[in-house]
């Protein structure tokens, strides 16, 4: 055929001159070859036979690309294993070659002038990557054209088909391009449906069926899992969830299980008939104290812990241990107060602080009483040295509340006044008189006025100042626990005289009144 006349001659030239070259690859072939000095004649003598060679109008200003699209021809025709490529070259054939076929299909030139006689293409099996390669659909005359099972991705360019009239068997089966439009149905409709198998150009009803299939067993179940999911959060882990999701002040065995590792014995701080105290750290690094009753009540009185625990949340003062929640959940009941790392007045006491600390945190405690006084007449509260604790700026902080004390405005002034003695002079009561706080009262009142010396603690440095104070400070506390004749003070009037021992000088009139009234408690 004309179309073969060029590779004749050429391959007749490459024999006798330098075989050699045949077997060097393509791209050496390229690099080190001239075209013969009759190529030219040739190539047009070629044109005059057959005027539709694709080569034929570049003749004049691509010489050297049809000569080395000869080359590759010559070899890619020996490559695909055609029988006889000096004669024919009816087919490429690089099928499950990826280490060429990238190479050829990088000869644009080649592609350019696709010689006529070819009618087959088969690039399968060589993991292409990216679009389709469109150089190749220059060769319009092709019957059959295979690119499966390879890696082509994107839009299939349908349109870029069309001037293949001839081509009646494509497979481009097994790639990932995107799905086609249905306006594209037609294309389509010239090929078998085996053509497109797992390419992504057609709608996968199986794949359909199994993703509905899953939808409608696996979305009941996601539902499951996350209505599951979401209880657990509410009903258990509060903390993990936003804060506007969260129910505030009420705490859950499992919140409480990981603030305490477990409540783990390195946790436990402290433990008493019926109660155990945990330091915990909740989830946002707050620091807690956990304080769960181990005493079985019943139904009401549980729902009476939670209507005081309620109460408790809404205390708001610097004197008061601030209360974060509660629990009340099957058989746990706790208290959630903020942890306080520090030391309570009883120990506190036992260094022997100076006078004027102890005025200090007296002013503190009677601040804290006013303030539930005020606002929370109905809750008590623990005003023993014990219960009484210290935050890091020294300032005292009431703790232990509880709600409808029986007498309870009495019954506090009485507390504090115990509590004022205990602040001076630095003993036990429980501990160290046969008839408890009576007899320390009584103790205290055999002293007074005249042998101040003994009851004022001894360690604590007596100045002129602070043994008047304390001496007049004894006869108020002696008056708030004096519950026969009515006589106790007010807390303002308490807090009064307080304020006044602030000042350098006391005034000889509130020395004279408190010794009056130290005389008649006697009496």
């Amino acid at each position: 055929m004309a179309s073969i006349s060029a590779t004749l001659l050429l391959f007749n030239l490459i024999s006798i001159a330098i075989s050699p070259s045949l077997s060097a690859s393509v791209v050496e072939d390229l690099n080190n070859l001239q075209p013969p000095p009759d190529f030219n004649t040739t190539i047009s003598n070629n044109c005059v036979r057959d005027p539709a060679l694709r080569y034929c109008k570049y003749i004049s200003i691509d010489l050297e690309e049809i000569f080395k699209s000869t080359i590759v021809a010559a070899h890619l025709c020996n490559e695909s294993k055609n029988p006889n490529c000096v004669e024919s070259f009816p087919k490429i054939d690089l099928r499950s070659s990826p280490k060429i076929a990238p190479l050829y299909l990088s000869f644009s030139f080649f592609w350019k002038y696709c010689p006529l006689t070819i009618l087959s293409i088969d690039l399968s099996n060589n993991s292409i990557h990216g679009p389709v390669p469109l150089e190749i659909l220059n060769c319009t005359q092709i019957q059959a054209l295979d690119l499966s099972h390879n890696q082509l991705t994107g839009d299939l360019p349908i349109e870029r088909f069309s001037p293949l009239t001839n081509l009646s068997l494509l497979n481009l089966s097994y790639n990932h391009f995107f799905e086609s439009k249905l306006s594209d149905s037609h294309f389509f409709a010239r090929f078998n449906s085996s053509s497109f198998l797992h390419s992504g150009l057609l709608p996968d009803h199986s794949g359909f069926r199994i993703k509905a299939v899953i939808f409608l067993i696996g979305f009941p179940i996601f539902v499951i899992l996350l209505v599951g999911c979401w209880s657990w959060l509410c009903f258990c882990r509060p903390d993990i969830l936003p804060s506007v999701f969260r129910q505030r002040h009420k705490f859950t065995p499992s919140m409480l299980k990981a603030a305490t590792a477990g409540f783990s014995e390195r946790n436990l701080v402290g433990r008493s008939r019926g109660v155990e105290i945990y330091k915990g750290v909740l989830r946002d690094k707050t620091e807690v104290r956990i304080e769960i009753y181990k005493e079985k009540i019943s139904r009401e009185q549980c729902s009476k812990f939670v209507k005081e625990c309620k109460v408790f949340v809404q205390l708001s003062h610097r004197n008061l241990v601030r209360v974060m929640g509660w629990c009340n959940q099957g058989r746990l009941r706790v208290i959630i107060t903020e942890w306080i790392d520090g030391e309570n007045i009883e120990m506190w006491l036992s260094g022997s602080p100076p006078w004027k600390h102890r005025l200090k945190v007296l002013m503190g405690v009677v601040d804290g009483m006013s303030y539930m006084q005020e606002q929370w007449p109905e809750i008590g509260y623990d005003l023993r040295t014990s219960g009484v604790m210290l935050s890091q700026e020294r300032g005292p902080l009431i703790s232990r509340f509880k709600v409808g004390e029986q007498n309870g405005n009495t019954k506090k002034i009485y507390r504090f006044g115990l509590f004022l003695l205990e602040m001076i002079t630095n003993r036990r009561p429980q501990e160290e008189f046969e008839k408890g706080e009576t007899g320390f009262i009584e103790w205290v009142s055999m002293h007074y006025p005249d042998n101040m010396q003994k009851v004022i603690d001894e360690r604590m440095k007596k100045t002129g100042t602070m043994y008047e104070q304390a001496k007049e400070g004894i006869g108020v506390a002696l008056m708030c626990t004096d519950l026969s004749m009515g006589h106790q003070p007010s807390l303002t009037q308490i807090s009064n005289m307080l304020k006044a021992f602030e000042s350098p000088l006391v005034s000889s009139n509130n020395k004279k009144s408190h010794r009056e009234r130290g005389e008649n408690h006697r009496q």
